[in-house]
């Protein structure tokens, strides 16, 4: 059985950080795309950033990229998230998932295992 469990949100001022973690259970997390997502505003959820170990692939979304990091412990079977220079527009909830694949395609449809998510929100 897999299971992902988000942890590390809260609420902080606009330009903060925060670094989100994912504990993963029922996978090797080297071995499959992991991923954060997000919820976007008349859309479904979209992706922020994903990571392929076994591939040495990392993904940082456009929106974000230069400000957020991912990462994976292996060893601890946990993925991260560090998130720099917070903005009011990085406020929702974040999502863990897992997809039994290389990180080929990273549109929500594409995984199929999701953590319950944790609540960032960035204040101005």
């Amino acid at each position: 059985q897999v299971l992902l469990a988000e942890s590390g949100g809260g609420s902080v001022q606009a330009g903060g950080s925060l670094r989100l973690s994912c504990a993963a259970s029922g996978l090797i997390i080297g071995y499959v795309c992991m991923a954060w997502l997000r919820p976007a505003p008349g859309k479904e959820r979209e992706e922020v950033a994903a990571i392929y170990g076994r591939a040495g692939f990392a993904h940082i979304a456009d929106s974000v990229k230069g400000l957020f990091t991912v990462s994976q412990d292996n060893a601890k079977s946990t993925l991260y998230l560090q998130m720099n220079s917070l903005k009011p527009e990085d406020t929702g909830m974040y999502y863990c998932a897992a997809r039994m694949a290389a990180c080929i395609d990273l549109a929500e449809r594409a995984f199929g295992y999701w953590g319950q998510g944790t609540q960032v929100t960035v204040t101005s």
